[in-house]
């Protein structure tokens, strides 16, 4: 009995036998498969992503465009102001939040596992009675809440409040202010700038 190479060379002779015979059925001028060419790595989901890489957010759906089995972007601003007003906090603030988060995506997730309009981690919905992170008005009264602790937390501070919801409420903690984190600082100056602007402010 005759015993072929085993190993690697094994492998490699019966994928050459595999190529050869798919060859023969292929017919010219088709172009045949390349079966030592690697595979092509799929691409990421992406929604947001995650924090302090200072990617912005990637909508599908482009902005403003109805998500099929989600409310239109109008049904989502009126949730907005519900959670902002259960929660007794200002609408301009939250709202500009939720823009800077998800682009009003109720199908956003990050690549870090964030979901949602406010873009919660699993851990955190948890913390907050959200129990299906996906569902806007659920989403979104998690986030509001959320917010809602931290401006507490910071005297109302609303730049501090939004570092702490970007990095952490710790890092704000550990640098007594808005941490030198690069994407933090954009995120927090994006937010306040949008805000001033809506509030009529210079």
């Amino acid at each position: 009995m005759t015993v072929g190479p085993r190993g690697y060379e094994g492998v490699l002779q019966r994928v050459r036998q595999l190529q050869s015979r798919i060859e023969s059925l292929i017919p010219d001028p088709v172009a045949k498969p390349n079966l030592d060419a690697p595979m092509p790595q799929p691409t990421p989901l992406s929604g947001q992503i995650g924090r302090q890489d200072g990617n912005a957010p990637l909508d599908p759906f482009g902005s403003g465009a109805s998500v099929p089995g989600f409310p239109s972007q109008t049904a989502v601003s009126g949730l907005i102001e519900k959670a902002a007003a259960a929660f007794g906090i200002d609408k301009t603030l939250f709202d500009s939040l939720v823009q800077a988060e998800s682009d009003y995506n109720p199908g956003c997730v990050s690549n870090k596992g964030a979901m949602g309009l406010t873009q919660l981690m699993p851990g955190t919905a948890r913390s907050l009675g959200v129990n299906d992170p996906m569902d806007p008005e659920q989403n979104l009264m998690g986030g509001a809440k959320y917010l809602a602790g931290l401006l507490k937390r910071f005297e109302g501070n609303e730049r501090l409040a939004l570092a702490a919801y970007n990095a952490g409420p710790g890092a704000v903690a550990k640098y007594g202010g808005v941490p030198p984190y690069q994407e933090t600082q954009r995120y927090v100056e994006k937010i306040m700038s949008r805000v001033a602007k809506l509030r009529g402010q210079p």
